[in-house]
């Protein structure tokens, strides 16, 4: 499909209709609270990755509800001071794979911290090492409306909160210097990082390609494809249930982290992509409250977004911050 969303022009200027809970500070405290009175109990276990040039750590660390949560600590092999530390987030499905398949940031000097993503890791990759033990009522296939009965029950405060928990483990190693870390993903991990954006005042800068997340008003009725199509196969069902799972879908939506964004930002979208639609985007981008912030639009792709290109836009933009 060729262009569908709003013109580029239209995109600058859009806004979300997404309304933002009262109790939306107060709900992520209170979540972030309950969670630090868990031990956070990072343990770094070195592994024989078969590489030469970096070292990789096995990390468990107590996430939402003090449940464990995987990791992969990455340094250059030479490391003996503290390191710009870059923690990534992962796209729907997958898990944390294997040490070579996450080279790039440790390749440039960094440490980099890759955080599993609880319940997922079999969609692609090398697979997840870290289960979600919370049950929760009916739900459509896939993690979009696991919870969706309840803000507090919601899959994604589980993931969100195991993202800030992420950041403090892999901040706790002495070879990292937690006054230089900057959050990245894309598509999924772009939307857990807008969320870390808005829940960590002290990020120097964040990076959230192609985001998902974000904007479900919009996304989940302008794009057929999963995973916010999930949301409408659920409603299809439960068809009294669209006002109770729009509620509990706001407290997670990117645009409401965004506005509380502390940090430069640099986005990236793709006027093609159906996955995450552009306009979903920019309501983020439009919404991040820190001045720093730029976004590359990349005009005939779809959800790949900018792939290798939007990587060495990274590479150069993020000299400037760590």
């Amino acid at each position: 499909m060729a262009l569908f969303d709003l013109s580029l022009d239209e995109l600058r200027d859009y806004r979300s209709e997404s309304a933002e809970p009262e109790d939306f500070d107060d709900f992520w405290a209170a979540t972030l609270a309950e969670a630090r009175t868990h031990d956070l109990d990072a343990r770094f276990e070195p592994v024989d990755s078969g590489l030469s040039t970096v070292r990789v750590l096995d990390v468990t660390f107590a996430g939402y509800g003090g449940h464990p949560v995987k990791g992969w600590l990455t340094l250059p092999a030479d490391a003996d001071e503290p390191l710009p530390l870059v923690v990534q987030f992962l796209g729907y499905g997958g898990g944390r794979g294997l040490p070579h398949e996450h080279l790039l940031w440790a390749s440039t000097g960094r440490a980099h911290f890759l955080m599993d993503t609880r319940g997922q890791g079999s969609a692609w990759g090398g697979g997840g090492g870290t289960p979600d033990p919370v049950g929760a009522g009916p739900a459509y296939p896939g993690f979009m409306t696991r919870g969706v009965d309840a803000p507090e029950n919601y899959y994604y405060r589980r993931v969100y909160t195991d993202a800030v928990r992420a950041i403090e483990a892999a901040r706790s190693h002495p070879l990292t210097d937690a006054r230089r870390t900057v959050a990245l993903g894309a598509s999924q991990g772009g939307g857990i990082t807008l969320a870390v954006g808005g829940l960590v005042p002290d990020l120097v800068a964040v990076a959230p390609d192609v985001p998902f997340l974000v904007d479900f008003p919009r996304g989940t009725t302008l794009t057929d494809r999963h995973p916010y199509r999930e949301v409408g196969l659920f409603l299809q069902t439960h068809r009294d249930r669209t006002a109770d799972v729009m509620r509990t879908l706001s407290y997670f939506d990117g645009v409401h982290f965004a506005a509380r964004g502390r940090a430069p930002a640099l986005f990236s979208t793709a006027l093609e992509d159906r996955t995450c639609p552009p306009s979903t985007v920019f309501a983020a981008f439009n919404a991040w409250a820190h001045e720093d912030k730029r976004i590359e639009v990349y005009d005939f792709n779809d959800h790949e977004g900018g792939g290798p290109f939007q990587e060495q836009t990274k590479l150069r933009w993020l000299r400037a911050y760590a």
